[in-house]
């Protein structure tokens, strides 16, 4: 599986075949061979991967698109899989060429949970990763963004039912666990506009407990990760109930924004709030396998796994004060990308894709 930040390959295995497993790993780290009657196959089964992710749904492209105009130097602003032109134009050569420029022991985590004897796991290690020759990797350039000015607006056409429309706001990410505050402070307000059943837009927007009384939206969400390589992004988006519009949509998630920066939350709202948010994040420990990805996750995003716990309880802390400040600092209009979906006819003719041999049941590259 490919993601903006990394590729992971995992396994779940009963653990007498540990042994074997790292053996195989070891040997896809150093002698891939890729040949045209292997790679042909395979970036047919990624292309169609691509139409059923992305070109055929409407929110995937508007996603895509969001991402295109929001950065203008960050890779992020490429799709992880590729654009089409990519797919169509790449070789099997260039696999290679990537293979050999970015896979070697200095470049990658091996993350092991589960029943096992640590020092076992070491030996282990070494005799199969510690006999792999590493080799320089590529110099990583940083890419800053440059400054935005003003808020950046577009519309996209697809075949859909519903409109839509998604704000999406540049935030920083995570980088110093100790000393940072804002990314803490991100995730709580995520929480506090869409972190459980009555959260503030569920039960504002949709279930219609404002002032007015009326139920605006079928669907509104809020989110925001911080453990990235590059820079994070805060979403908003909604689908507008029937006789509504994204443009009522979109005022009403940015009037919910601004309210906090105006009134603040309360220590009560903010308590059950922060309850929910340890919560979900120590129900990601419940399996072994979530145990590794979060481990993983965090070694690949330039933290360590020894900072889990310390993440927890630096979410704990956060203040009041500390999400109004966020809610003032981010959310403006030079930090700002608004992209809506334009509905277009379903042709009810289309025949309807079906996964192909090889395909992931979830997004993101093989």
């Amino acid at each position: 599986m490919t993601t903006r930040d990394f590729t992971m390959y995992f396994q779940q295995i009963e653990k007498s075949h540990l042994a074997d497993v790292m053996a195989l790993e070891a040997d896809r780290m150093a002698n891939l061979q890729l040949t045209d009657k292997e790679f042909k196959p395979e970036m047919n089964v990624v292309k169609e991967e691509r139409r059923m992710r992305i070109d055929d749904s409407a929110r995937a492209t508007v996603y895509e698109q969001m991402l295109a105009v929001l950065f203008n130097a960050a890779p992020y602003r490429n799709p992880t899989i590729g654009w089409p032109s990519d797919l169509d134009t790449m070789t099997v050569q260039d696999a290679q060429d990537w293979y050999h420029k970015w896979y070697a022991p200095n470049n990658a985590t091996v993350v092991i949970t589960g029943d096992v004897n640590p020092d076992e796991v070491f030996r282990q290690a070494q005799r199969t990763y510690g006999k792999l020759q590493p080799h320089a990797l590529p110099r990583r350039y940083a890419q800053d963004e440059p400054k935005q000015v003003g808020v950046k607006r577009i519309w996209v056409k697809a075949p859909a039912e519903n409109p839509y429309v998604v704000l999406a706001y540049k935030a920083p990410p995570l980088r110093d666990v100790e000393k940072d505050v804002d990314p803490y402070a991100l995730e709580v307000l995520s929480a506090v506009l869409d972190g459980y059943d009555n959260a503030r837009l569920p039960n504002l927007l949709v279930k219609g407990k404002d002032e007015k009384g009326g139920r605006l939206a079928d669907d509104v969400n809020a989110g925001y990760d911080g453990m990235n390589r590059g820079p994070s992004i805060f979403l908003l988006d909604g689908v507008p109930a029937d006789g509504h519009t994204t443009a009522e949509i979109e005022q009403a998630l940015r009037a919910q924004i601004d309210r906090i920066a105006r009134d603040g939350v309360t220590e009560a709202e903010l308590k059950r709030v922060k309850a929910q948010v340890v919560a979900a994040q120590i129900y990601k420990r419940d399996s072994v396998f979530g145990q590794g990805m979060e481990i993983g996750m965090a070694e690949m995003t330039g933290l360590s796994w020894r900072d889990l716990d310390r993440i927890l309880e630096k979410i704990k802390s956060v203040t009041p004060a500390q999400v109004q400040q966020v809610a003032k600092t981010y959310f403006t209009e030079d930090n700002l990308v608004v992209a809506t979906l334009l509905p277009q006819p379903i042709d009810p003719n289309k025949p309807v894709r079906k996964p192909v041999p090889g395909m992931r049941e979830e997004g993101g590259l093989r």
